[in-house]
Order: C-alpha cells, then structure tokens, then sequence
C-alpha cells in the first residue's frame, strides 16, 4: 500500500517520504508516508492501515503525528507554514469493512472528510479537504476509492 501512495504522490507532482519518524530521537513513531503538496502548501500524512486493532489508539496516535507534523510544517521553507491534513487509507478487507459497519459514528467521528474528495486529492492533483478522512485501497490492484459508511444512528447490537 506504501509503494502505491509513493507512486501516486510522484504522478501528481508531490514529493513524499516513506517512514518519516516524527520523534528522531524515537524512530517508532513515523508516519507511513509524509506527502508534501508545494502547490498547495499541505503536508498530507496517509496512514496505511491492513487492519485495526485498538481504534482508540489508533486515532490518538494519528491525531499526535498530525500535531507533530505542524510543528515541522510551520519551517518546511522561507513561505508561510504548510497546512497538514491527515488521511487512513484502509485495505477493503471483510473484517474491516465489518469493523466500519459496527462503528459508522466513531469513524464519522474521528475522518469527517470527504472520502470522494480525499480520492481526487490523492489521485490528482487536487488539494485535500480540510478533515481527515479514509479512503479504500485495493493492494493487488493499487486503484483508490471512496469509503462510504453505512448510514446507521443506532447504538451497535
């Protein structure tokens, strides 16, 4: 999922790095690729993700890198700081399409972004939404596409 987030970010003029840590002293802590968008001045962290384990972890842990990339995103160059937007890019797996179906509200929650928007940001040169959001990536296939959570407000049985 990596090598096609890097593929992607160099067919639409971005640069980008693989395993940027975020804490040099802590190399643990990277984000899985650090895109950064000149044209628009944003710095876009993709999390790839196989599966989920604690979701609550997993949120705190991109919400932290999003706070750490602003504070390298305000001297990435002599202009005014880059603006940093954060996206899950999720392997369509059944279990979590499942996971996405039990816990529409958490994920409403937590990547309010338009996911047909982060497509065309991550596909294009578009600029990325102001929300984090979550798209689908097939890995045998690398092609991208729009999440869309079930449109469910009870609580889960």
């Amino acid at each position: 999922m990596q090598e096609r987030l890097l593929v992607l970010a160099r067919t639409t003029g971005r640069s980008a790095s693989f395993e940027l840590p975020t804490r040099p002293a802590d190399p643990r802590h990277s984000i899985d690729v650090c895109v950064r968008d000149v044209r628009n001045r944003v710095l876009l962290i993709e999390e790839a993700w196989n599966t989920f384990g604690d979701l609550g972890a997993a949120i705190r842990s991109t919400n932290r890198k999003v706070a750490e990339a602003a504070d390298v995103a305000a001297t990435v160059d002599d202009g005014a700081p880059y603006r940093v937007a954060a996206v899950w890019v999720v392997r369509p797996s059944a279990e979590n399409r499942r996971l996405l179906a039990r816990y529409p509200q958490i994920f409403r929650s937590a990547l309010p972004g338009s996911s047909r928007t982060w497509v065309a940001a991550l596909t294009t040169d578009a600029p990325p939404p102001l929300q984090p959001g979550l798209v689908w990536i097939d890995p045998a296939s690398g092609l991208v596409t729009a999440c869309r959570l079930p449109d469910r407000t009870a609580a889960p049985t």
